[in-house]
């Protein structure tokens, strides 16, 4: 009996497995049907999903860094030297605690970046910094360690003790490397274990085994794998280690002995640094910051100092040599930590401002801030200047850029674009607007960066060149050919080209906190008889004199006062042109020379010409060569410079003919100066010596006494009897008075010698 029922049981869960089974067929079919008609509407839906997808992180990273509830970031950049002393720390909580506060009250996240030295320096010194460094005080505001070189010694601590740190990218030729705390240290302490335990306790960006090995070469770094991650520790600490934890087979980092110094690649690979960067532009970008955020305060040991230099008008290579001269002295002199380049200039010359604008970008930011404010106008090279200042500031309607007065040739625009790019990346402009000032066939866009927000400005070649291009995306296309980049200082400041726009120079101190006017750099008492000498007014008037001068002492023979003074004015033209840069050598001795040649004509060879012509060639080229720096006029600025100073030296000649002719008829006759002035014959003396010469009748006079009326030198005249005689003395210098006999005639040339009364 139990038999056959347990056979039906069974029978039964046979049943019931069939029809469970035919039940998860028939949903499995059903299921496959209905995903089957509903596949193609999945499938036209997933590129939409894969666009919204897309499109979130890009919105997303469309967004700039910012504080943590939104706040624009703004950055101040300090530079930490080697070694750091009480002042240093002073100084930088003073400057961060002012930066900070300000940032929050206009509502700003700051962000602070040390650029870190190395060097010798006391480990207490840089304990006392890191714990500033990561104190609560700092809590509103990011903290960035910058390693543009080889970091060692205990500013390594400083550096750990930022939120995170950045180290410049290994180039071809060098290697940045950060770490070996205890370099300067003959021996590792406790007391600095324990520091550097508290300051990577504190805050957590590196591992403590890394940061310990930094400190202390004797300890063995290994790095192992857990179930979850890489994980690094002393070989001292790895039994600890295995205790809690499952670990791979330990792989030695840095052995014992051997210093805890690593390579920015070997930085980033163990998680040291946060980022590698070329250059501070990339930190910048990197930090989300825009090119110009930066700003390094030398006025933080105190306040400012002020000096002003003024570039007015069309420049001029010798103007630009002696406001080197004089901003470089009195810069010095007054410990200037802040200058203001005032500009209102045409440009003019771009060599001479090229050297101004190399001077000021040879300063350093952290000592000296430049600024340039210009009001109405820098254009062509002038722009050049304002770009190789820290900050500019402009009026509202001030212009930046476009053509100057001098015109830049097509031989010459790639180096002068090179130029103006070197200067206005070391300054942090953009080198793509700068070009476009000097050369006008290149064209200009705004980018925008997706992942952070910042926007930049480049031409289409730099951006195809640029490792993340795909990263850039294209806006209003800023410059297009042909013409000169100019900007107003509206614009500019739009651009971020300009810091700010002012109304005047009152608004301008304001905005720096300058309660009185710069010191205005005046050239020394030198340097202004320069400048006043090298105006073409002083100029003409030196030429004039010195030209009369020079005429009336070859009609005064034997006194010297003509020849002193005409001296004196030339050596004063070719002294003020020397020092202002346009005159050597070369313009002196072609002077010189043409002189020599013009006095062989008058008193060697007479009526021949050549001596005379060649010598006055001479004279006048080189008075031109000593007013300018070119030989031929390349552009409109230098063909207006060439008629310049051909006008003042047609004028010195003209004034010279009048003054001589004034001088030849009327100093004969005035009182004293006939006495020393050798006048013309009157008309009676001059038809009876024609009638004489042209007879010959000069054979009466052999032997013959008289008197000189003229000091021989050796020419001049004598009267014998009634008679007044161009005579020759045989080789002494007679004086006027003297008796004199005629000792022989050649034909007109009558020769006398001196005789005792």
């Amino acid at each position: 009996m139990k038999f056959p029922n347990r056979s039906a049981a069974v029978s039964k869960a046979k049943i019931r497995r069939l029809t469970t089974a035919r039940q998860v067929v028939a949903a499995a079919t059903l299921g496959l049907f209905v995903l089957g008609q509903l596949a193609p509407l999945v499938t036209a839906q997933q590129p939409a999903r894969a666009q919204a997808a897309d499109a979130k992180p890009a919105a997303e990273d469309a967004k700039p860094k910012a504080g943590p509830n939104g706040e624009a970031r703004v950055g101040k950049y300090l530079r930490i030297g080697a070694p750091i002393t009480d002042q240093v720390r002073n100084r930088v909580r003073r400057t961060v605690e002012t930066f900070v506060d300000q940032t929050k009250k206009r509502g700003q996240w700051p962000v602070l970046i040390f650029e870190i030295q190395s060097g010798r320096t006391d480990f207490g010194a840089a304990a006392d910094l890191a714990k500033y460094l990561t104190g609560p005080s700092l809590n509103g505001a990011t903290t960035v360690a910058y390693v543009p070189k080889s970091l060692t010694g205990h500013g390594v601590l400083v550096a750990l003790a930022c939120n995170e740190i950045v180290i410049h990218k290994d180039g071809i030729n060098e290697t940045t490397e950060i770490g070996d705390a205890g370099a300067f240290d003959a021996t590792v302490d406790q007391t600095m274990l324990a520091g550097y335990r508290q300051t990577a306790d504190a805050r957590k960006t590196v591992p403590l085994p890394i940061v310990l090995k930094m400190l202390d070469k004797n300890l063995e770094l290994l790095q192992v794998e857990t179930e979850t991650s890489r994980e690094f520790v002393l070989r001292a600490d790895l039994e600890e280690l295995k205790k809690r934890k499952a670990v791979s087979e330990p792989k030695v980092v840095v052995a014992a002995g051997r210093p805890g110094l690593f390579t920015a690649a070997q930085a980033q690979e163990l998680g040291i640094v946060a980022a590698a960067v070329t250059d501070r532009a990339e930190l910048m970008q990197q930090q989300g910051l825009p090119r110009n955020a930066l700003e390094e305060d030398p006025s933080i040991d105190g306040d400012w100092r002020t000096v002003r230099i003024d570039v007015k008008g069309a420049i001029k290579d010798e103007d630009m040599a002696r406001r080197m001269k004089t901003l470089e002295d009195q810069t010095r002199e007054h410990d200037a930590n802040f200058i203001c380049v005032y500009i209102d200039s045409p440009g003019g010359s771009f060599s001479g401002s090229s050297n101004l604008a190399n001077a000021l970008k040879s300063l350093e930011p952290n000592k000296r801030r430049t600024v340039a404010y210009i009001p109405k106008q820098a254009r062509g090279d002038a722009a050049l200047i304002a770009l190789a200042c820290d900050q500019i500031v402009m009026g509202p309607d001030a212009q930046l850029g476009g053509s100057g007065e001098a015109a830049v040739g097509e031989d010459v625009v790639k180096n002068y674009e090179l130029t103006f790019r070197e200067v206005a990346a070391a300054k942090f402009h953009s080198p793509a607007l700068a070009a476009a000032i000097v050369n006008p066939e290149i064209e200009v866009f705004r980018y925008t960066r997706k992942d952070t927000g910042l926007t930049d400005f480049f031409t289409p070649d730099e951006l195809a060149e640029r490792p993340d291009a795909a990263q850039w995306q294209q806006g209003e296309r800023i410059h297009a050919p042909p013409h000169n980049f100019m900007m107003s200082g509206t614009r500019a400041k739009e651009l971020g080209v300009a810091l700010e726009t002012v109304g005047d120079f009152n608004d301008f101190k304001a905005l720096y906190g300058l309660s009185d006017d710069p010191r205005l750099i005046e050239p020394n008492v030198a340097m202004q008889l320069i400048e006043a000498l090298n105006s073409p007014g002083l100029t003409l008037l030196l030429l004039l004199i010195g030209g009369a001068a020079l005429y009336a002492e070859l009609h005064t023979p034997g006194v010297g006062v003509g020849a002193f003074i005409a001296a004196v004015c030339f050596v004063l033209f070719f002294w003020s042109k020397y020092l202002g840069g346009t005159a050597g050598w070369l313009e002196v001795l072609l002077f010189a020379l043409g002189t020599i040649c013009i006095l062989i004509e008058i008193f060697v060879f007479p009526g021949v010409g050549i001596f005379g012509l060649g010598g006055g060639l001479l004279v006048i080229g080189s008075l031109v060569l000593a007013s300018q720096t070119f030989v031929l006029p390349k552009n409109e600025y230098q063909m207006e410079h060439l008629r310049t100073t051909l006008l003042v030296i047609v004028g010195a000649i003209g004034g010279t003919l009048v003054a001589t002719t004034v001088m030849r008829r009327y100093l004969p006759h005035a009182p004293m100066f006939n006495r020393m002035y050798l006048a013309p014959p009157s008309g009676e003396e001059l038809t009876e010596l024609s009638r004489r010469e042209s007879l010959g009748a000069f054979e009466h006079l052999v032997g013959t006494r008289g008197t000189t009326t003229t000091p021989l030198v050796p020419g001049g005249k004598a009267r014998f009897g009634d008679q007044l005689v161009d005579v020759v003395s045989d080789g002494d210098f007679i004086d006027r008075g003297l008796a004199v006999e005629v000792a022989e005639v050649q034909g007109t040339r009558v020769v006398v010698r001196a005789v005792s009364v």
